[in-house]
């Protein structure tokens, strides 16, 4: 298939230079998209119909459509209808299916297959050996796909509607990042013209996440979908400076999406003199009174700032038109233009709506304590716009220390006055962290399409997490999500979960814990040892999980990562950092408990659990961080601890 597309002459089928270097990227485009995959097979399963009006009865599943030389299909694409049976068929349904059969891979190489005879009373149903295998298969390099071990409740959410937003609430192991991810996938074989037009973005936490997560929807051959973080969406300043807990949360307040509206509309002023437009040897007078009306008219009307802006010189021009013909002149559109841009009339729109750089008025409102009090009365208390005021004004733009709150308030302003471009659809991971003002600045990106939200509020650590999915999706904008619930774990050992789920009562009271569907005895270990002991004890446990297959993550308080990579170079470990990518010869990952969210190893070793809880400016913060970092592991993890575990624990 990809030697046919490089195979294309173009140079007869083009009418001009632009198509010809259209087509030209076009085809670029699609030999990527065909690019071979190093130990990964193009198909993973079959299924044998017993009756179908499809053209044959047998389909072999892959990750991508592949056809032979004379274009007859050889693997029908996971997404394609005729698949979705590979994944929601049972003994119970078997939804026409004689015959499932799953392939087992050892790179690249076919070394398994598992036959289900659905139809068959006789046989009866089982957990998949292959399938299990595939979950756990160790885990080295980047996040890969799980199109071969999509489970029913997860295709549901997958191959939802493109109009819908929809919610997934899923705890630590249930496949909801993969989930987001292949609905994406999803959503471009079914939409893919109406999603090149107004585009995907999908939004993680931080970058290592995103490294992490990039070579997923590359697999599955989608090639064109934006990742970003919340602070690279909202990057109009350069962010310098940090904030307090409790002024970070001020300023992530919904609240303050009034006050920045009424700091920019409260430029806007009611002109008192009329206008005189000299044309030639004509003068045309537009009264007080009028000027006011064209004012208050746009000001009523839902509009952005810079729009009415815009508007208000043609609507002042057009009375000026209108007296024109009533005086028998036939002036046409060139003319009113004109007049829009004559200097009276220019002078009158300076004067009443003037320009705003939002950035200006967002360093006004943390500058000036009157002009703030101004815009947030009723709205913040004293105490709070306290927090907002910097000790020391910045002179300017360029000069003040911007925080990422800070960042986003400009983001808010920037949309009051001009609209934010609108995406087909967004992808937002971990969102249970973002601030309500940060939800809003994901909300203004997806106005006109559809969201993924993906998230666990056991998880949330910033001292804004919020509090429901409800009060999350009012705040995108998008309050008729459907919430669903991931609650089978397919990651994490049941023995690991159990012990991490000691502490939801203490820091999410009515959250359901995971329900594990992997047995994996021996897979916990807890380790006491003495302080002077502590990091010798640690590096021990890293070189006995370095004695396993697969990945090893380290992960500590972010007090701790210095001694410990010290210890490790000591003795002779290599380590990475999170989002550098593990390999064969690379596997043990140094892993700060604030960027543990979303990653995973096949086995990990954690560093003293009292200080991630202690590293924290609550303890309900410090206890979710600590969920966190106990739910990372695959296969195994050992605790190892000098000080007391945290009482939650047990």
């Amino acid at each position: 298939m990809r030697e046919d597309v490089e195979s294309l002459d173009i140079k007869d089928v083009t009418a001009n230079w632009v198509n010809s270097v259209v087509l030209t990227r076009q085809i670029e485009e699609r030999i990527k998209a065909l690019a071979d995959l190093a130990d990964t097979p193009l198909f993973f399963g079959r299924l044998d119909y017993l009756h179908t009006t499809q053209e044959g009865q047998r389909f072999y599943i892959g990750r991508r459509h592949v056809h032979d030389a004379v274009g007859d299909p050889m693997v029908i694409d996971w997404r394609a209808p005729v698949s979705q049976p590979f994944y929601r068929a049972s003994k119970k349904d078997p939804q026409d299916v004689g015959l499932r059969r799953r392939f087992g891979y050892t790179g690249g190489d076919l070394t398994a297959y598992e036959d289900e005879h659905l139809s068959d009373p006789e046989e009866l149903e089982r957990t998949s050996r292959l399938l299990q295998a595939e979950i756990e298969r160790p885990r080295v390099g980047p996040m890969r796909d799980i199109v071969a071990t999509i489970q029913p409740e997860q295709d549901e959410i997958v191959r939802s509607d493109l109009a819908g937003s929809i919610c997934v609430q899923g705890g630590p192991g249930t496949g909801k990042t993969a989930v987001g991810l292949h609905r994406v996938a999803y959503l471009l074989y079914a939409h893919r013209e109406r999603l090149a037009r107004t585009g995907t973005l999908v939004i993680g936490p931080n970058r290592s996440f995103l490294h992490y997560i990039e070579q997923v929807l590359p697999a599955l051959g989608e090639l064109e979908v934006q990742q970003a973080t919340v602070d690279d969406l909202v990057a109009h300043v350069e962010v310098r400076g940090s904030d307090a807990a409790a002024t970070a949360g001020v300023k992530g307040d919904a609240r303050m999406a009034e006050v920045l509206r009424r700091a920019v509309w409260s430029h806007v002023t009611l002109p008192k003199e009329p206008l005189m437009v000299v044309r030639g040897s004509r003068r045309w007078r537009v009264p007080a009174y009028e000027l006011e009306e064209m004012v208050r008219e746009l000001t009523a009307r839902d509009i952005r700032y810079g729009a009415a802006r815009e508007a208000l010189p043609q609507r002042i021009a057009h009375a000026v038109l209108v007296r024109m013909e009533q005086a028998g002149e036939a002036p046409d559109d060139r003319v009113q233009d004109a007049v829009a841009r004559n200097a009276a009339v220019k002078a009158v729109v300076k004067e009443c709506w003037p320009a705003v750089e939002p950035a200006k008025l967002v360093l006004r409102l943390l500058s000036d304590a009157d002009f703030l009090a101004e815009h947030a009365a009723g709205i913040l208390d004293a105490e709070e716009q306290k927090l907002l005021l910097w000790e020391r004004p910045y002179r300017s733009v360029r000069t003040a220390k911007w925080s990422a709150a800070d960042a986003v308030l400009v983001d808010e302003t920037r949309d009051l006055v001009e609209r934010t471009h609108s995406l087909g659809h967004v992808v937002v991971d971990e969102a249970q962290d973002l601030s309500p003002m940060q939800y809003r600045a994901v909300g203004r990106r997806c106005t006109t399409g559809s969201a993924t939200v993906l998230g666990d509020l056991a998880q949330g650590t910033t001292p804004w997490a919020t509090g429901s999915w409800a009060q999350a999706l009012a705040h995108l904008g998008k309050p008729e999500a459907v919430v669903e619930e991931l609650t089978a774990g397919f990651r994490v050992p049941r023995e690991v979960i159990a012990y991490a789920s000691r502490l939801l009562p203490h820091m999410s009271p009515g959250l359901a814990p995971v329900e594990a569907v992997r047995e994996n005895p021996g897979s916990l270990e807890v380790r006491r040892t003495e302080p002077e002991a502590l990091d010798g004890d640690v590096v021990a446990a890293c070189v006995e999980a370095l004695a396993h297959e697969g990945s090893i993550g380290l992960i500590a308080a972010d007090a701790r990562i210095a001694p410990l990579a010290e210890a490790l170079a000591a003795a002779g470990l290599a380590c990475l950092a999170p989002g550098e990518e593990t390999t064969a010869e690379s596997r043990l990952t140094l892993v700060p408990a604030s960027l543990a969210k979303g990653l995973e190893y096949d086995y990990v070793v954690l560093d003293e659990p009292a200080a991630v809880v202690d590293g924290e400016p609550d303890e309900r913060t410090g206890l979710r961080r600590l969920y966190v970092a106990l739910t990372r592991a695959v296969s195994g993890l050992t605790v190892v601890h000098a000080s007391d575990l945290p009482e939650q624990l047990g």
